[in-house]
């Protein structure tokens, strides 16, 4: 019994480990500036820490879609609500806020 409560244990901090978070310092770097260089740099920093272990560093894609070129398919308040409310696998509410404002501009931007 206690082998099975260790091993789901460990099978769920791998799991939620694996998720991300991060998102509680994200905003950090910015330093409460801005400037388009400052809040491009965030964005990317938002994006690596809750998103690339599915869309890859460089956005070419794995586990989810390529988004090197997704700004020249989808507007910012598009990306936006693909964040908000997730799409086929990816689930919702992943990046939240101010936060995913950032990222939906950086992304659309992406052309």
């Amino acid at each position: 019994m206690k082998w099975k409560l260790s091993a789901m244990f460990l099978g769920v901090s791998l799991a939620l480990a694996a998720c991300g978070g991060g998102g509680d310092n994200a905003g950090e770097k910015n330093g409460g500036s801005n400037g388009g260089g400052d809040t491009a740099a965030a964005a990317e920093q938002i994006f690596k820490q809750n998103c690339a272990s599915c869309h890859g560093q460089d956005l070419s894609g794995g586990v989810g879609p390529n988004l090197q070129k997704v700004g020249s398919k989808y507007s910012k308040d598009e990306i936006k609500n693909i964040i908000a409310n997730g799409r086929g696998a990816m689930p919702a509410g992943i990046i939240k806020g101010e936060d995913a404002d950032k990222v939906a501009e950086w992304l659309a931007s992406k052309k």
